[in-house]
């Protein structure tokens, strides 16, 4: 249901996100850490004491009583304190005190950074109360009365400070450390403009993701994985796309050809073509690829071979496939680069002259791959669409905005073009693995081997 969606989604972001969860909830106990050894704890005491006057015939009112109480905080009775316990005269005080109901009892408090001093001060205040208690008394002034005070229950020095407490306070941090750190994560996750992952996607297609590409550090050096490490997890991550699109294949009406772009330029959709297409080959099926972005062709550059001639030479009627399709060695791969660069690439891609081409590719390869120009900038990828059973569109983690895919969706939508699904490029060793991929020994030690050279 709607519930179990938002919950994932949550998931998702939890996932993504999760170091600024743990820098806050580290930052937040560390900081509380600071505070208490900084702190100097503080040690409370307890004492019951019974007031009484001294003569008969009086008894203290709660007045009375109420009226010490407040004087507590004052020099009238801390001076004499001090006095009573042989203090200095700018040493600290904390006493409290409260009256019980019904009788004449205060309950005194005292707190201190010595449990001793605490329990001391605690056990000196009813004594020094009775020293001056007749004088805020006007009964037993007038009477000439003193009040004795006893003590019910004597204060004993504390053997735990009453602040700080580490475990609570750390607790109540990482809670509180939790909290903002759950905060922060959302707000960057919705302040952000790229896409993340598979969640963004959803929010405006539910094509499926048929593929998550892993993020290659020498990418620039080494571009086709298939061949540099054709038993690493990147190339593995290409045959896995390869078998989706052959799931996909099923339902393309027959037209066993897929175009790869994407929103914007810069993306890699001239690495995923080349190296789908090599992982296809490399199954036996006879593939070409096709260079049919006519304004910046790149897979001859990318795959080492001549790209003076090729599709537009083919158009131009200027040489025959059999001249400009080249072998990829001794693979089942082909190659049709694009050729010279035309004036009009989108009418060129969008002729009859075009069509005929590419029913004779597909009459001649079991499989035919396109890299296509981004969807944003141009309409080729809308006009070639026609041409091929399907379009995947490629999204890079971290890069690709969330309005320039909406805006490559809306672009197809309007031409009533829906993609067969996405592949996800740039994507972490540890974000491949978390969606359950199954790698051989040879891939996870690759892998590994990855993670030691970063």
């Amino acid at each position: 249901g709607g519930a179990d969606v938002q919950f994932r989604d949550f998931m998702s972001i939890i996932r993504m996100r999760w170091p600024i969860l743990v820098i806050c909830v580290l930052l937040a106990v560390a900081g509380a850490a600071a505070v208490d050894y900084r702190t100097s704890p503080i040690y409370e005491s307890h004492t019951r004491v019974f007031l009484a006057a001294s003569g008969a015939g009086y008894a203290l009112s709660s007045s009375d009583l109420k009226t010490y109480v407040e004087l507590l905080g004052s020099p009238v009775v801390q001076d004499p304190l001090r006095q009573r316990l042989g203090l200095p005269a700018d040493t600290p005080v904390d006493v409290s005190g409260s009256v019980s109901v019904g009788s004449p009892i205060l309950d005194i408090t005292a707190r201190s950074t010595s449990p001793q001093l605490a329990a001391r001060l605690a056990n000196a205040v009813g004594p020094t109360l009775a020293d001056i208690g007749g004088q805020y008394a006007p009964l037993l002034r007038s009477q000439k009365q003193t009040v004795k005070a006893t003590t019910i229950t004597p204060a004993v020095p504390s053997s735990t400070p009453l602040s700080p407490t580490p475990r609570r306070d750390m607790a109540l941090a990482a809670l509180a450390g939790f909290a903002l750190g759950l905060g922060l994560m959302l707000l960057r996750h919705y302040a952000d403009t790229r896409i993340h992952g598979e969640t963004e996607i959803a929010q405006w297609s539910d094509k499926p993701i048929l593929g998550r590409l892993l993020k290659l550090r020498d990418a620039a050096a080494n571009p086709l994985a298939m061949v540099s490490d054709p038993h690493g997890v990147a190339a593995e991550n290409y045959r896995k796309l390869v078998t989706n699109l052959q799931f996909v294949d099923v339902t393309t009406g027959g037209r066993h050809s897929f175009q790869i772009s994407s929103p914007m330029p810069g993306d890699g959709k001239t690495l995923t073509a080349v190296n789908v297409a090599l992982a296809a080959a490399n199954t036996g099926t006879k593939v070409l690829l096709v260079d049919c972005d006519l304004r910046h062709p790149s897979v001859a550059r990318t795959m080492g071979l001549e790209g003076g001639v090729g599709v537009t030479t083919v158009l131009l009627r200027q040489a025959s496939l059999d001249d400009v399709i080249q072998p990829w060695g001794d693979t089942a791969l082909s190659v049709l680069p694009a050729g010279e660069i035309p004036p009009n690439p989108t009418e060129l891609s969008g002729s009859e002259a075009m069509a005929t081409l590419f029913d004779e590719l597909l009459a001649r390869f079991d499989l035919v791959i396109v890299d296509s120009p981004p969807i944003n900038p141009v309409a080729d990828p809308i006009v070639i669409n026609r041409l091929v059973g399907g379009l995947v569109v490629l999204t890079t983690v971290g890069r690709t905005r969330k309005r320039d895919l909406h805006a490559a969706l809306k672009a197809l939508a309007t031409a009533g073009i829906e993609p067969v699904g996405f592949a996800l490029n740039q994507v972490t060793v540890s974000g491949v693995k978390r969606y359950g991929y199954y790698y051989s020994e040879t891939s996870k030690a690759a892998a590994q081997g990855r993670r030691a050279v970063a």
